[in-house]
């Protein structure tokens, strides 16, 4: 770089003329491959175990598409993975390691059913509207209380993620045996919330409500937020290299908590989705594990809040078809966590070694 100017450096136009290529490795060939090696090692998983791997995987596809019923389960699980993926994705690109999506997803539930119990004399279109508003609210903020403290006290923020994760698991055990406890007081969970605050749904006769719609929209939003806008600009530019940022004039410190924020709302938005579309109340265990899932579903889209529509259709979809497979083929639906560790154990690999390809 001379005078401001910035000179192509030798071979620069060879590599101009791959980018291409990486781009289409990274966000197609890359997660179609790890997801054909999970299945291929996933199959000989069960072949040693004694299962028939056909059967398991006829099983695995009739639970995904064997009826419109089955095609709805899909898009109901991937609803809240599309959510908390996307808000994963900015976060990750961002730098800042956002452990904490199961915990967000907790309070915006608290958020959004609190608000609930409570709306009963609300238009519909006001009740819904403010509880997205309160589970973004209580999602973002507690998120945004792990980046403060990285900013400010200098704490490591995959440890307090998972912290915070803890505390909201409590929270929820505290309030449904406590203050929100159902007023028949029978079992641990908040009474019904209020009829007016129901999702519709958009697909009868399957179970696929107005959230769906929602994370995608969300996720267009949030990729519109990364990719074409200056905070989001300033966000990537503090992920790739935060000195250099802050050489260059980004606060670094407001990045990761403005990062955070957008990244805990969405998962919140997911809690809340998951209470006003599904199950209508709060109550403990009302994540299968969706915060976690999450990760790995931003990760197979390499960070883009685009292409965690797809994946998360694809995780959704499993956990779907695992319903299936362990009805009649037998599988427990512990080998659907394998396929999902397995699919982000190759995509990890298969990126160090396109790296390294790539290097050479």
């Amino acid at each position: 770089m001379t005078d401001g100017t910035i000179t192509k450096e030798p071979g620069s136009p060879r590599r101009a003329a791959l980018e291409p290529i990486s781009a289409l490795w990274r966000t197609l060939l890359l997660p179609v491959l790890s997801i054909l090696a999970a299945l291929l090692v996933g199959g000989i998983i069960l072949w040693l175990a004694g299962y028939s791997v056909g059967n398991a995987y006829a099983a695995l596809w009739d639970g995904v598409f064997g009826n419109t019923r089955n095609i709805g389960e899909a898009f109901l699980r991937a609803t809240p993975l599309i959510l908390i993926g996307s808000g994963i994705a900015i976060a990750f690109r961002a730098g800042i390691w956002n452990i904490g999506a199961e915990g967000q997803f907790y309070l915006g539930a608290i958020g959004a059913t609190f608000l609930g119990l409570h709306a009963a004399k609300l238009p519909p279109v006001v009740a819904v509207s403010l509880a997205i508003a309160a589970g973004f609210i209580f999602g973002g903020a507690w998120a945004g209380l792990a980046g403060w403290m990285k900013v400010r006290l200098g704490l490591n923020e995959v440890v307090t993620t998972i912290m915070l994760n803890y505390i909201a698991l409590g929270l929820v055990s505290y309030l449904i045996t406590g203050p929100m406890m159902e007023g028949i007081r029978a079992n641990p969970q908040t009474d019904k919330i209020a009829a007016t605050m129901l999702l519709p749904h958009i697909w009868p006769p399957t179970r696929v409500h107005l959230g769906f719609i929602l994370a995608v929209i969300v996720a267009c939003i949030w990729a519109f937020i990364l990719f074409r806008t200056p905070w989001g600009y300033a966000m990537r530019a503090v992920g790739f290299n935060p000195k250099a940022a802050q050489h260059a004039g980004i606060n670094v410190g407001r990045q990761f908590v403005l990062a955070m924020v957008l990244s805990g709302g969405a998962s919140g938005i997911a809690g809340a989705v998951e209470v006003m579309g599904v199950t209508e109340r709060l109550y403990a265990n009302l994540s299968p594990g969706y915060g976690f899932q999450g990760i790995a579903v931003s990760l197979l889209a390499n960070n883009n809040p685009l292409g965690v529509i797809l994946t998360g259709w694809l995780f959704g979809a499993l956990g779907s078809g695992s319903q299936m497979m362990q009805l009649t083929a037998g599988i427990p639906d512990v080998m659907i966590y394998i396929l999902q560790g397995l699919v982000i154990l190759f995509l990890v690999s298969f990126r160090i070694l396109g790296a390294r390809i790539g290097r050479k």
